[in-house]
């Protein structure tokens, strides 16, 4: 069924417009939107990684919540911003300008279904910024919108005790924390007699790399063939388990702050378009569900 990860009773799309319509509270309701990508994830890994993750994430975090809090998950997007794997067959990617228009336009969407709170789920690391830029967008739009765009994999999780301190600084894609999790979502299509290590040398430019990783731009054929960033091989479903509850329940707790969160809301958009592109200033107003 279409809902996949997500729990059929918080999968948005399996109600109708009516039983929408009438949902009680929609201005503190959270909706949820994972956005994921298909592109390459080394020889070991399914090139739909980033989707199954995000949704996975999200999914498991949806299913712990109590009743009372009141939250719901869109289909996710699967397609994202995936050029820096496109020198590697089965990468699917649109271009930032794309997808920045989707999110935003789901986002008007939602917040034309009566919603003032959305969040964007991201399990790829390729797209923060576009997703941050449509939330911003959103923003000046609605005053009354609040728009959370945030990384499933960048709450407090168990992924962090698992590793070297090398794949703590060194790894960006495919590597362990991306491999256990897989095993422990979709363990069918993880090859770990494939698995690979491999790190890109540390930036030398101490001032503009703290940790050794990149400071410029790159694409993933530039640290070799494979495609992997990181080191997978020690990678257990137990592990990935491990990570999936822990990042689960830091989620629930998110997501619980989330809907009780009252934020700042203004009678109009905080800045109004203009002629010319430029931005007219409006006034403030009150707290949301207030």
């Amino acid at each position: 069924m279409l809902h996949g990860y997500i729990p059929p009773h918080r999968f948005l799309p399996y109600l109708s417009w009516s039983e929408i319509d009438q949902l009680p509270d929609k201005e503190n309701t959270v909706i949820v939107l994972p956005c994921g990508a298909i592109e390459q994830h080394g020889p070991h890994l399914p090139c739909s990684v980033d989707s199954v993750i995000s949704s996975g994430v999200m999914g498991a975090a949806l299913n712990r919540l109590p009743a009372e809090v009141r939250a719901f998950a869109l289909p996710p997007i699967t397609y994202g911003k995936s050029e820096e794997h496109l020198h590697f067959p089965g990468t699917m990617t649109l271009t930032g300008t794309t997808l920045l228009s989707t999110v935003t336009e789901i986002g008007e969407s939602v917040y034309r279904s009566g919603f003032r709170k959305l969040v964007f789920a991201n399990g790829h690391g390729g797209q923060p910024q576009v997703l941050e830029m449509a939330a911003r967008e959103l923003r000046l739009r609605h005053g009354d919108f609040v728009v959370v765009p945030h990384g499933v994999s960048r709450l407090p999780s168990a992924a962090s005790k698992q590793v070297s301190e090398q794949e703590k600084k060194l790894a960006m894609h495919a590597g362990h924390s991306e491999t256990a999790l897989m095993l422990a979502l979709a363990p069918e299509t993880v090859h770990m007699e494939r698995a690979v290590a491999n790190y890109p040398p540390a930036f030398p430019i101490k001032l503009l790399s703290g940790d050794g990783r990149p400071a410029c731009a790159w694409t993933a054929r530039d640290f070799g063939p494979s495609g992997v960033i990181g080191d997978p091989t020690s990678a257990t479903r137990e592990q990935g388990q491990e990570i999936l509850d822990t990042l689960a329940d830091s989620w629930a707790q998110a997501l619980t702050e989330l809907f009780a969160l009252r934020w700042v809301v203004r009678d109009e958009p905080t800045w109004e378009r203009g002629h010319h592109n430029g931005f007219i200033q409006s006034v403030q107003g009150t707290a949301l569900g207030s």
